[in-house]
């Protein structure tokens, strides 16, 4: 069983915010295995579905960003998932705008989202799939960045990373971390 998390804040105000790229690649993963994202239920909406029959369920949390862990250890203990079978998708400050990169593991980077999971799970050992939305400017404070929209000149680049991302999950899903992170990294 595979437990894949998108994070992102909920709410309309928040819809196309740099921060909410992982409940956009949750919707895209969603799609594509046919899982619809309804049921509301361990402080997250939540889509399942099988695949090569394993049990995937895409979980977006409604804690807000800051509090996501909860949502995530929730769902962990319900399905009983251990952290190296859970997948977060999450948008990074470190990575250039439009570029993906795969992993396992590492340090939380200042994403409160990332602090929760860390802190509420008690490991750092599940897989990541970080979205680069870039630094804000100089004079912009980070908070109004991530939560701000991408500009006319990184859409493009932010929906193609989005794509990229999706594809990876599945990639994830169906073929392992591995073989992911060579097709994808």
């Amino acid at each position: 069983m595979k437990l894949v998390v998108g994070l992102g804040n909920p709410g309309v105000r928040y819809v196309h915010t740099r921060h909410n790229v992982g409940f956009v690649v949750a919707d895209l993963v969603a799609q594509e295995l046919h899982a619809p994202i309804k049921s509301n239920k361990h402080k997250s909406i939540l889509g399942e579905a099988t695949v090569a029959g394993e049990k995937i369920v895409i979980a977006k949390p409604q804690t807000f960003m800051n509090l996501s862990g909860q949502a995530v250890v929730e769902l962990a203990n319900w399905y009983k998932i251990r952290p190296n079978d859970i997948i977060v998708i999450h948008d990074d400050l470190d990575l250039e705008t439009g570029r993906l990169k795969l992993k396992k593991g590492g340090g939380h980077g200042g994403h409160n989202g990332l602090k929760s999971i860390f802190q509420c799970l008690g490991s750092k050992d599940f897989m990541r799939v970080r979205i680069g939305v870039g630094r804000p400017p100089e004079y912009m404070e980070v908070v109004d960045y991530v939560l701000g929209r991408p500009t006319k000149e990184e859409v493009q680049s932010v929906n193609e990373a989005i794509d990229r991302a999706s594809d990876g999950v599945l990639c994830i899903i169906k073929e392992g971390l591995e073989k992911a992170m060579n097709q994808f990294n």
